[in-house]
């Protein structure tokens, strides 16, 4: 029956909103025999026993009063079931987000971000038919034909007995069908979310596409998805069509039923004309909420396979944050270190890092070096906290930073990765990322000190030009510019640096480094570094091969003879 323990979770948090969705379908189901009573005396009295329109005004006045009630009552339970939806799915898409927060960027970038969008957006969306039409109706479906056979039954028994026995057959109907709509639209969804996926990275991808002078071959892949997910909508739809046939035939049938064991009664006299219409006029009543429910049935089908997806992005480890201890610098610089650290990722055979054990001195210049994969980028993830050490301990004097909270440590460091994300913003707003309340002096020196102003004067609209979604419209040295000056602007103590240069051009590597080197004392510098002239201004050198520490030191005393840091070319640029 698409019932969810986790989905009707929710219900807790929109209690008052969903109790008056069942209580005024009550009182509609109310006033629909109220309706059904009068009507039928209305009949009777005007065309069998001939009253006229004084007699029975009394009568046509309570049955308009019902009719208007009934229409309040459906009105109020439709608001009642948005306002309920509504809050749902804004809940639900904050928790998401919230959730996705705290789950470590190395597990989001695992995921398809087309997918992820198509889940948080168009899936919550089609929770709203689940929770505003479905669960509603699975309720009406048994409140109302209840309460009908409750003022049948002392009326008419034998009538009462044969709405008992047929009820079943439509639910039993929707049952048969829902298993294979159940199938279809799970491959429905699939079908979408992977197409959502493909046509984004399409999208994203579309320069190097047109490079390579392949964006045309998309074509025929993009139009082979788009088949396949017309060709499982037209099931979806084929089956919803089969079931309202269906239902439509099993309800009509069952009101045949009753109708026949009426009409024979009335024929020999063994039943009054007023309780048989009465009863022929709820007829078609009683079996409408489980017709209905079969419709909503296929409505509310995708939400509940959409949430099935929502509920695999719950169970995404999130991040552990302590808030017992906070990070505490009075005017000085933590010491950082490692301790011992082990760390292997989900999934791999062999531990990323084997029992890594350095210092970083406060103040001073650290480079991290080694070949691709040996470990470089897992230690930087491990200090930003996007994962956590298996077994050791990574200290900030005699703090463990696993104890810190993850906002708390962020204040205290600048990150400059290799490849800086830039927002569909103005330069202005780029750079004011890690100051959101930075004056516009502030921000004008931050760029000047990343050799940026002079760039930025230039341009028509200045500070306030639009840089485009990842900042298409900059070459790299001027994106990476505007990195640095994010972290000028935050000036936090600690800065870490992954590869600033690596896809720079000598003469662009030079000018970063020279940028790199306004860079006050007072600040810690680490950095994963490719290039020698990155190296040869460290005051340590930490050598990394196959997750361990194999040679530290200064650049004179590794480039010797002997040393494993001799092929220093090789080391940098393997």
């Amino acid at each position: 029956m698409n019932l969810d323990r986790r989905l009707l979770s929710f219900l807790k948090e929109v209690r008052l909103p969903f109790l008056g969705t069942v209580v005024f379908a009550f009182v509609a189901s109310l006033a629909t025999i109220g309706q059904a009573w009068y009507l039928s005396r209305i009949i009777d009295l005007s065309f069998l026993k001939r009253y006229n329109l004084e007699q029975v005004l009394p009568l046509i006045l309570i049955f308009i009063v019902l009719t208007l009630g009934r229409f309040l009552s459906n009105w109020f339970s439709e608001i009642s079931g948005s306002a309920m939806t509504a809050k749902i799915k804004l809940d639900l898409r904050q928790k998401l987000i919230g959730h996705l927060n705290k789950v470590s960027p190395i597990l989001i970038d695992l995921e398809r971000r087309g997918e992820l969008s198509n889940t948080i957006h168009n899936g919550v969306e089609a929770l709203d038919d689940y929770f505003k039409t479905y669960i509603p109706q699975l309720f009406k479906a048994v409140l109302i034909p209840l309460v009908i056979l409750i003022f049948i039954f002392p009326l008419d028994i034998l009538s009462g007995i044969v709405f008992l026995f047929t009820a079943p057959v439509i639910p039993v109907f929707m049952i048969l069908i829902g298993k294979l709509a159940e199938a279809a639209t799970k491959k429905q969804w699939k079908t979408l979310s992977s197409m959502s996926a493909f046509l984004l990275d399409v999208i994203e991808g579309l320069t190097t596409l047109k490079i390579l002078n392949r964006s045309k071959s998309q074509i025929a892949k993009i139009e082979s998805i788009s088949e396949a997910f017309r060709r499982t909508t037209m099931k979806v739809l084929q089956i919803a069509f089969l079931s309202a046939l269906a239902l439509e035939m099993a309800a009509t049938l069952s009101t045949a039923v009753i109708a026949v064991e009426i009409g024979l009664r009335l024929l020999y006299a063994k039943m009054a004309f007023v309780d048989a219409l009465f009863i022929l006029i709820l007829a078609p009543e009683f079996y409408q909420p489980m017709r209905m429910l079969g419709a909503s049935f296929h409505s509310g089908m995708e939400g509940f396979e959409a949430a099935q997806r929502m509920f695999e992005i719950f169970e995404l480890p999130a991040q552990s944050v302590a808030f017992n201890r906070q990070l505490k610098i009075e005017n000085k610089i933590p010491a950082i270190e490692f301790k011992d650290v082990y760390y292997t990722y989900p999934g791999a055979k062999t531990p990323a890092l084997r029992g890594i054990s350095f210092k970083i001195p406060p103040g001073q210049k650290t480079v991290l070096i080694g070949k691709s994969g040996s470990g470089k980028s897992t230690i930087f993830n491990l200090l930003l906290k996007y994962i956590q050490a298996e077994r050791g301990e990574i200290l900030l004097n005699s703090l463990n930073l696993n104890e810190l909270n993850s906002e708390d440590w962020y204040e205290y460091i600048s990150w400059v990765p290799q490849n800086p994300y830039l927002f569909h913003d103005t330069i202005a707003g780029n750079v004011r990322l890690t100051h959101p309340n930075a004056t516009d002096e502030q921000v004008i020196e931050a760029c000047k000190k990343a050799k940026l102003d002079d760039f930025i004067s230039k341009l028509p609209h200045g500070y306030e030009t639009l840089i485009g979604e990842r900042g298409e419209r900059l070459s790299g040295g001027q994106a990476q510019r505007i990195a640095l000056a994010r972290a000028f602007l935050k000036d936090a103590p600690i800065l870490l640096m992954d590869e600033p240069t690596a896809n720079l051009d000598p003469q662009l590597d030079r000018e970063i480094q020279e940028i790199l080197q306004t860079f006050s004392g007072n600040k810690t510098r680490f950095v994963i570094a490719h290039r020698l002239d990155t190296v040869k201004t460290a005051d340590q050198i930490l050598v990394l091969s196959q997750g361990k520490i194999q040679d530290c030191g200064s650049f004179d005393q590794l480039n010797q003879p002997g040393r494993y840091f001799s092929d220093i070319n090789k080391t940098i640029m393997g």
